[in-house]
């Protein structure tokens, strides 16, 4: 079954073919990160408006490198929510124009199980049930993924997600948006000791909490200056670990307590070093079993979405032309 996966959820414009929800034939992304940096962050209404541009382009440059027409298409993907409503309206429409012009069936798609799910891309990937942790710029959430299209929230964050402290942290600091580049690439060269940042809600809950920590970094810029130099890899390794550091507790915390052996971590904050390697290195501690996904599934992209579609169809579930975006869809 070949499924052309859309996502227009935010600041990436994607397109994708993949085959039975396991093969990627082709997966295209248009970044918008040019045109909201100036701004320090994603103002919608340009979000959408080169959504428009860019999505029929997308779409084709997909079918091309996948030597695939929409004739070969078989159903068509695309992610309803949650994400910014005009952003969505423009992935569902095409979606829409595409399935009233060739016939071909339509699903919408949950951008965070199409998060969950991208790890079916790999060859071994975990069967249900497992633990997945998806850390992206705008949700910190913990599932427990008891089956396909069956999850329960387990945890997540009461203030910030771990994408919006690292922005506002490198706002602070004066490094560009999106700040999870920078703020890692120094990080690398820092020592992580350097300054004791605080970790929020410490204990046997599985929330977590990241706006004290954005405001410990102001407060220490405040007293100290901006830093420069091997200063700033210190701040910024210190801060980046605080992130980590209570992340993989969390996520093993969880795992032993519900009895879980398989844990994925997914997101585009999945795509850090640290927080890979500490989830990495305290799962193998424990006798835990973790998958990533390669950094190119971890941000927004097409491919991701159409597993995810794949699996809703494979449910039972179908699309209408009356369906409509839902910016706060929860799985």
């Amino acid at each position: 079954m070949l499924v052309l996966g859309l996502e227009t959820s935010c600041d990436e414009t994607a397109a994708a073919v993949v085959e039975d929800g396991r093969r990627v034939l082709s997966d295209v992304v248009s970044t918008q990160v040019d045109i909201h940096r100036r701004w320090g962050g994603v103002v919608p209404e340009l979000a959408s408006r080169n959504h428009i541009v860019q999505v029929m382009p997308v779409v084709h440059e997909a079918l091309t490198r996948a030597e695939k027409t929409l004739d070969d298409v078989d159903l068509i993907a695309v992610t309803s929510g949650p994400g910014l409503i005009g952003a969505l309206l423009v992935g569902l429409q095409v979606a829409k124009g595409l399935s009233l012009a060739t016939g071909k069936p339509f699903v919408g798609a949950n951008h965070l199980e199409g998060h969950l799910l991208a790890i079916r891309l790999l060859e071994d990937a975990p069967e249900p049930p497992f633990l997945g942790l998806v850390v992206s710029g705008g949700h910190t959430s913990l599932y427990e993924v008891k089956d396909f299209g069956h999850y329960r929230l387990v945890g997540s964050t009461r203030d910030d997600a771990a994408g919006e402290a690292y922005d506002k942290t490198a706002r602070i600091l004066g490094l560009p948006y999106p700040g999870g580049l920078p703020i890692d690439q120094l990080a690398q060269k820092g020592n992580p000791e350097a300054i004791r940042f605080p970790r929020a809600l410490p204990g046997d809950n599985f929330d977590v909490s990241f706006s004290g920590l954005k405001t410990a970094v102001l407060h220490h810029v405040q007293k100290h200056g901006v830093p420069e130099g091997q200063a700033l890899s210190d701040l910024c390794a210190s801060f980046q670990e605080a992130v980590a550091d209570v992340l993989s507790k969390k996520l093993v915390a969880a795992a032993r307590r519900l009895g879980h052996t398989k844990l994925v971590l997914c997101g585009g904050v999945a795509a850090n070093s640290r927080l890979r390697a500490l989830c990495q290195q305290r799962a193998q501690e424990r006798g835990l079993r973790m998958f990533l996904p390669p950094v190119r599934l971890c941000t927004d992209n097409g491919a991701m979405i159409a597993v995810a579609g794949y699996e809703a169809w494979r449910r039972g579930l179908r699309g209408d032309f009356r369906l409509a975006a839902d910016p706060a869809w929860r799985m």
